[in-house]
């Protein structure tokens, strides 16, 4: 039968059936996917390492399109056209500030160096989900395997990660048990008790030191952000979640540690594009560990902590094993990049659509170099990418 091309007749993925009280998303259609390019939603995703990797194996040597992938980063050859390593970046105002490379990674944020207190700016992720995250059920999603949050308000306020794979799966696509009615009394008694903290909190400012005063603008303005996802729960409760198949849901329900690290990992991964998939959200940040206390990986034979690993002291065993890590993480990274090309929307790839950044706010773990930052785009050809080359900043400049 002659494949039917439907483009006179439009539909928007975000088109809804409405009735009986309820609205049903469409799955995509054939007509949806006929819609040109510029209108497909655009994506970004953000992953964080911790504590850098082990620069003498990791360093590409040449820059240009003709570069060798050195061997942790030999899982991502195939797909060079998809992606570009880039070498020689720092933030400048964080260099030699180590203890905050993870928190500012996104952010760029000024850190004092007199041990002044430090407020975070926003981070790139909440930029673009103010413009990209309107008519998603999720404006951005936090995860972090391990780790903290990598993503911060305007107001530089730290949101919360999710970090437990159940809980993850249930918000994009559980089934609610309880009644519509009864969610939203219980949404309306929580905006009720938040807008009393809030009231309480404003009478007793104008008595407060300015120390505190600051922390609790701090507490209030996460108070804001909570109200603001409360309201948008309210405003998507007659929104069906996506269908997930059956097959597809039991394997992301599955119940996994960090002893079988990779599936862990993967299962995280498999969510995220999930999420894209389903146009739950646009906009994801996930730390795959944080500075201080990132796990072993038993499966591969490390057991030591990566934040251990980083401190190597030039032990050649010690090095041997964070390289290790380090190609362990990239073929995580690999994966990732091929589920994302795997699923189509409509005749384009879905990594073709979705701009992936990876990397870490160190270099150096063992003297704590923040210049020189491991980083790796990937996907956005749709977006304006053109892949293929290694980028080196560090090169000197000629003439």
């Amino acid at each position: 039968m002659a494949h039917l091309h439907l483009h006179k007749w439009q539909m928007s993925r975000r088109t809804m059936l409405r009735g009986l009280g309820a609205t049903i998303a469409l799955p995509l259609l054939d007509c949806m996917a006929a819609i040109p390019n510029p209108s497909r939603p655009k994506r970004s995703v953000f992953l964080y390492i911790p504590n850098g990797v082990n620069m003498l194996t990791w360093q590409i040597e040449k820059a240009g399109q003709d570069y060798e992938f050195t061997a942790p980063l030999k899982s991502l050859e195939k797909h060079r056209a998809e992606i570009t390593p880039i070498s020689g970046l720092h933030h400048p105002l964080v260099l030699g500030k180590h203890h905050n490379c993870e928190r500012v990674w996104l952010t760029g944020a000024n850190v004092p160096g007199d041990g002044g207190a430090f407020r975070n700016t926003v981070s790139a992720d909440q930029l673009i989900a103010e413009v990209q995250g309107v008519s998603t059920r999720f404006q951005s999603l936090e995860l972090a395997i391990e780790g903290s949050s990598l993503a911060w308000s305007r107001d530089g306020i730290q949101l919360p990660a999710e970090r437990n794979t159940q809980q993850v799966f249930n918000a994009l696509f559980g089934v609610e048990k309880d009644s519509k009615e009864t969610i939203r009394r219980r949404l309306s008694r929580r905006g009720s008790i938040l807008d009393g903290v809030a009231e309480d909190a404003n009478r007793v400012t104008k008595n407060l030191g300015s120390e505190d005063r600051n922390k609790l603008d701090e507490y209030l303005t996460a108070v804001r952000q909570v109200e603001e996802r409360t309201k948008r729960a309210d405003e998507w409760l007659n929104v069906a979640k996506p269908a997930v198949p059956a097959d597809e849901a039991a394997r992301l329900q599955r119940k996994l540690s960090m002893a079988e690290a990779g599936e862990y990992y993967r299962l995280f991964y498999d969510l995220m594009v999930m999420a894209l998939r389903t146009d739950s959200t646009r906009v994801i940040t996930c730390g795959i560990g944080g500075e201080g206390h990132a796990s072993g990986i038993p499966e591969i034979g490390i057991l030591q902590t990566r934040h251990g690993l980083s401190h190597h002291n030039g032990d050649p065993e010690q090095l041997r094993r964070l390289t290790a890590t380090d190609t362990f993480l990239v073929e995580q990274l690999s994966y990732f990049l091929d589920q994302l090309k795997q699923h189509k929307e409509g005749d384009q790839p879905l990594l073709d659509t979705t701009q992936v950044l990876w990397g870490s706010g160190m270099a150096y773990g063992h003297s704590h170099g923040n210049a020189n930052l491991p980083t790796i785009l990937c996907g956005g050809k749709a977006l304006g990418y053109k892949h293929g080359t290694h980028v080196d900043f560090n090169l000197p400049k000629i003439g």
